[in-house]
């Protein structure tokens, strides 16, 4: 009995190193299906530019390796979403904000990606000048669907995104004045559309909006739908085009009859040689024009509408502008978003 007692304690020892000498394998597998810890990185620079403060602000974000990260950051202020931007290679990004005179707290979010975590930087105080009261605005963007930045897709399916107007020295205005919203740097086949499309501003109009305020009591917004498009491959069946009107065919058969007797008809006045020149060559030239199938409208009738192509994939850093006039010179403010095409 001790013999077995003996063996049964040294199987437990066995498989007790084994255990221990497999922990640190599992972690390092654990830490993997997580993905590495990262951190984030904002620093801000401000500029008086036309009597308003932009700040150009710069965003880097490493692994715990030490390496650059992938994907996209979204710009805070005081928790709220100003704009997003995609890293590059580096793990860098970089976009210049319009602020609205007083302080704000700007900070930068990673979303993660298959290899890193998120993470959040430190946040940086900026104080931004009041423009000297001439009526303007601020534009900002946040995700409504899917609810995260970035704005995710696969081919077809459509995005949302909420943007907002907040106004500053409004209360000098004398007429209402109207924000008209637009996008750019959208993907091939894909359209944004702004519901609505601009935004009215009054002398009354608040400039912010704190938690459970009505959305009549708060800066104006729209929503801004993002539609990709997939792939088609349905096409025009050319039977459905039969019996309707004359076909490529018939003209095979009528054209070089036609022109060949009108080419009879001319060289009969001539002499023998060029009678028989011009005859090749007008059976020549009418052989050709029956016979062809290189225009666009034989190969629609023949063969169908080529297939809609999709979205193509891919991360994109799409701007979104609003632009109106304060009655003297026109405002024109931009910020960003990050669309991911999969």
């Amino acid at each position: 009995m001790r013999g077995i007692y003996c063996r049964g304690l040294r199987l437990e020892l066995v498989a007790g190193l084994g255990l221990a000498l497999a922990m640190p394998a599992l972690a390092v597998a654990a830490d993997s299906a997580q993905g590495q810890a990262t951190q984030t990185t904002l620093t801000a620079e401000t500029r008086d530019q036309g009597g308003r403060t932009q700040a150009t602000v710069a965003v880097t974000v490493t692994g715990e390796d030490g390496l650059p990260a992938s994907g996209a950051v979204t710009i805070n202020d005081n928790g709220k979403a100003l704009a997003g931007v995609a890293l590059n290679a580096q793990g860098e990004a970089m976009t210049v904000l319009a602020l609205n005179g007083g302080d704000h707290l700007l900070t930068a979010a990673y979303a993660g990606d298959s290899t890193h975590q998120v993470s959040v930087s430190e946040a940086d105080k900026v104080h931004a000048m009041n423009n000297g009261g001439t009526p303007d605005f601020s534009i900002a963007v946040a995700p409504l669907s899917p609810a995260t930045f970035p704005l995710t897709l696969t081919p077809g399916n459509a995005g949302t995104i909420v943007v907002t107007a907040t106004p500053e020295n409004n209360s000098t205005l004398t007429s209402p004045m109207f924000v008209t919203l637009s996008c750019s740097g959208l993907p091939d086949q894909s359209t944004c559309t702004a519901t609505p499309a601009s935004l009215q501003i009054l002398a009354s109009t608040p400039a912010s909006c704190p938690s459970g305020t009505a959305a009549s009591q708060c800066p104006p917004s729209a929503t801004m739908l993002i539609q990709t498009q997939a792939a088609s491959t349905a096409s025009l069946s050319p039977a459905s085009q039969k019996g309707k009107g004359s076909t490529p065919i018939a003209w095979a058969f009528l054209l070089p009859g036609a022109l060949g007797l009108g080419g009879l008809a001319w060289g009969a006045r001539r002499r023998r040689w060029l009678n028989r020149l011009s005859l090749i060559a007008l059976v020549g030239l009418v052989t050709a024009l029956g016979t062809t199938a290189c225009n666009p409208r034989y190969g629609y009738f023949n063969h169908g509408p080529p297939p809609n192509p999709a979205t193509p994939a891919g991360t994109y850093t799409v701007s979104v502008t609003g632009q109106s006039s304060n009655g003297v010179t026109a405002i024109t403010h931009t910020t960003t978003f990050v669309l991911t095409v999969k």
